[in-house]
């Protein structure tokens, strides 16, 4: 009983870590763990009541290195020590990982936390959508207000002006600039909608918007588009506004079909409405337990190189006569929910997957 004593001891000092999405172990000089994260014994794919006592530097594939900075931190000769090395893993290849080592107050406790690469590497990439989305949208709602007041006054002149005029041909141009007032003055209402309606939450079921995507997508291509629908029923509701998350699917799902115009005259396009439970998950820097992966998947020639980083700016396209909003609402109204959209794309499978945190 004396020796389980400490362990417990130490889960209940240390538990906060487990709210950490990086890995953490706190461990001793010489080596022996006193406690792992749930994010540690997850990527070491074994059991935390294994990983507890064990030797640590074992855990490496250079295990030398762990030890020798051990002991440094034990002789107090530095308070922080950084390097990158391999995590092994059960049942997997070695995981390349950046690895801190930290002092404590405490005097024979270390603290080692590991960073995925590839995973650090992401929440790189996540971090400068979310700043690009923010200053984007900063841009836009300005912009759109700077257009917005002379645009008035501009289709204001022109029907005076036409009040005034006697010959149907000078007519003809102030109904051009009449016409072209009001095709802006649509586009700035578009690029300001999301920031004008009320976020309106009530329960969502995921399968309900995509079914309700569909309908939309069969009335619009009858024939040569293949809908596929391959659903995990267990998928629950959750909190959310389902008209933002029919509107995201839709402009998705309606891109993709625009890019299959090829396929659907050959009919032989097809998009794919997948979902799966997502588990112990990391985005926008915050570790989840569950969430929800909605893919939509199409069989189109792939999103062009030279815009693949930049699909989710306002106003970049891939088609000719694109507006280049659909997608950036798209990715507005889904971090509206603490989610993120992702795209991977190659020619013949571009996928788009939708990333929102269930309860």
């Amino acid at each position: 009983m004396s020796c389980a004593a400490p362990i417990a001891d130490d889960s209940l000092r240390f538990q906060s870590f487990d709210l950490l999405a990086t890995l953490v172990a706190v461990v001793h000089s010489d080596g022996t763990v006193l406690f792992a994260n749930a994010a540690l014994e997850d990527a070491r794919g074994i059991s935390r009541r294994t990983i507890v006592g064990s030797h640590f530097p074992d855990s490496f594939t250079e295990p030398g290195r762990l030890q020798h900075a051990l002991q440094s931190a034990g002789d107090n000769e530095f308070a922080a020590l950084r390097y990158d090395t391999w995590l092994k893993r059960l049942n997997h290849e070695a995981l390349p990982v950046h690895v801190i080592v930290t002092q404590t107050e405490s005097r024979d406790e270390i603290v080692v936390e590991l960073l995925p690469l590839e995973q650090q590497a992401r929440q790189d990439r996540e971090e400068r959508l979310a700043e690009q989305a923010q200053a984007n949208k900063e841009l836009i709602r300005n912009l759109a207000h700077e257009i917005k007041n002379p645009l008035g006054g501009i289709r204001g002149a022109a029907q005076l002006l036409e009040l005034e005029m006697d010959s149907a041909e000078l007519t003809e141009y102030t109904q051009v600039i009449i016409h072209e007032a009001d095709r802006l003055q649509t586009l700035v209402d578009r690029l300001l909608a999301p920031h004008r309606r009320p976020h309106l939450v009530g329960d969502v079921n995921i399968h309900e918007v995509c079914e309700h995507v569909r309908l939309l997508l069969s009335a619009e291509f009858p024939k040569g588009l293949q809908v596929v629908r391959d659903f995990d029923t267990s998928i629950p509701e959750f909190r959310g506004d389902r008209e933002q998350l029919i509107q995201t699917v839709l402009n998705i799902a309606h891109n993709a079909c625009q890019a299959l115009t090829a396929q659907i005259a050959q009919g032989s396009a097809c998009l794919t409405f997948r979902t799966r439970i997502a588990r112990q998950v990391t985005f926008g820097k915050q570790r989840y337990r569950l969430a929800l992966e909605l893919h939509v998947i199409d069989n189109g020639p792939g999103v062009p190189d030279a815009i693949k980083d930049r699909i989710f700016y306002p106003l970049v396209s891939g088609r000719e006569g694109g507006s280049g909003l659909g997608l950036t609402l798209a990715q507005t109204f889904v971090q509206q929910h603490h989610g993120l959209i992702e795209c991977d794309s190659v020619p013949g499978c571009t996928d788009f997957k939708i990333l929102i945190p269930l309860p």
